[in-house]
């Protein structure tokens, strides 16, 4: 699908090619970095799995006030210039059904003035910030983010919002990124599907873009996992994508480990309502800390899913522990072909092998790509 704004617009930078020859050139690309590492990969390069456009159902949308009115969209390409934004090709639906409303509301939030002592006059007490939007299972789940602190006005026109639209289940505040979200309207709490549970999200929790890629990266996971049973660890599990997938296998037990504890504490009241028993969650920070070999025996299936910048020190680690104590498989996915070529050459070179490597193409007519990728002890 193509997109008048492709041009100056950052997200897809990809988009005025053909489908076919962006979808060719990107599996080239991504297989001849990974060869250039870890040398052919011929007999275990899968089909790429690419998903199609108007999927993606989270989108973080900056905001500023422009000559009295409010842009709202997103950056151009390596600019801090915003791209005001109607409709996004590569967004689901109901997120583009929104856009207008959420313009609207930025227009009554944008003009609240308060009195400045400093400048002895009033002024815009919201001239800039974030929106992040997510489509869960049941509405729409919003969090402004701004530097400021939210006054009364302010509130009372987004809990008017929110009333009248039904589209949208809970509005939430942050001043900072990394701040807990405080919620301003909560209809009902958001909730995603992970397989047939349902998964309740705290506002601001990292998710997989996609519905349609979190259920790719669940099916390659399990497909890797195939038949192997027993003691599973999820590393860097988030809200816990693939430990909900891997409990819910027969005779499986999981130890799901991230950093966050906000995060872990919701995963918790999660599997606690849903009664699910084989879940073991652990808070360890796994770049400062890695799990140890030694902490790692007996396990027999490992996933890992780091950010961006891999993990070196843990998958040192997996390469530590004794070849008779090793985990039958090791499962990696990764969001950056660069740090997994480098975490697979470390598990390469410390003795496991690569049987399987496929690439899920989730942020469509992006440079990004995802890869799913399957490690075995040879004993």
């Amino acid at each position: 699908m193509g997109c008048p704004l492709y041009k100056n617009c950052g997200g897809c930078v990809n988009r005025q090619s053909d489908e076919k020859a962006y979808q060719q050139k990107k599996e080239t690309e991504v297989r001849v970095l990974l060869e250039q590492n870890l040398g052919s990969l011929d007999g275990i390069w899968a089909k790429p799995i690419f998903l199609p456009d108007g999927t993606r159902r989270r989108a973080a949308f900056a905001f500023q006030v422009v000559k009295g009115k409010p842009i709202l969209g997103f950056n151009e390409n390596k600019s801090h210039v915003l791209e005001d934004i109607q409709t996004c090709a590569m967004l689901t639906p109901k997120i583009n059904e929104a856009l207008a409303d959420l313009r609207e509301l930025l227009i009554k939030l944008c003009s609240i003035k308060t009195n400045s002592l400093k400048k002895k006059k009033t002024v815009l007490q919201l001239s800039k910030g974030d929106l992040l939007v997510l489509e869960a299972e049941n509405g729409l789940d919003v969090v402004l983010e701004a530097d400021i602190d939210l006054g009364l006005q302010h509130r009372f026109e987004i809990a008017d919002f929110m009333t009248s639209h039904d589209l949208f289940v809970r509005f939430s505040f942050r001043k900072k990124h990394n701040m807990n979200a405080e919620p301003i309207v909560e209809k009902a709490k958001p909730f995603i599907k992970i397989g047939d549970t349902k998964v309740l999200i705290a506002s601001g929790d990292f998710l997989q873009a996609s519905k349609q890629g979190q259920d790719a990266l669940i099916e390659l996971v399990k497909k890797y996992v195939g038949d192997t049973s027993g003691k599973a660890a999820d590393l860097f599990c988030g809200i816990g994508t693939f430990s909900y997938a891997l409990a819910d296998m027969k005779k499986m037990s999981v130890v799901a480990v991230d950093v966050s504890k906000s995060l872990l504490e919701n995963f918790e009241h999660s599997i606690r309502a849903q009664m699910i028993q084989n879940i073991q969650i652990k808070e360890q920070n796994l770049f400062l800390y890695p799990m140890t070999a030694d902490e790692l025996q007996g396990f027999n299936i490992i996933v890992f899913d780091p950010p961006r910048a891999g993990a070196k020190d843990q998958v040192e680690e997996f390469c530590k522990i004794d070849v008779s104590a090793r985990p039958e498989k090791i499962i990696a996915v990764s969001c950056n072909p660069i740090t997994f070529a480098r975490d697979a050459k470390i598990l390469i070179n410390g003795g496991y092998c690569l049987k399987n490597i496929t690439m899920v193409d989730q942020f469509v007519y992006s440079n990004h790509s995802e890869l799913v990728g399957l490690f075995t002890n040879e004993k």
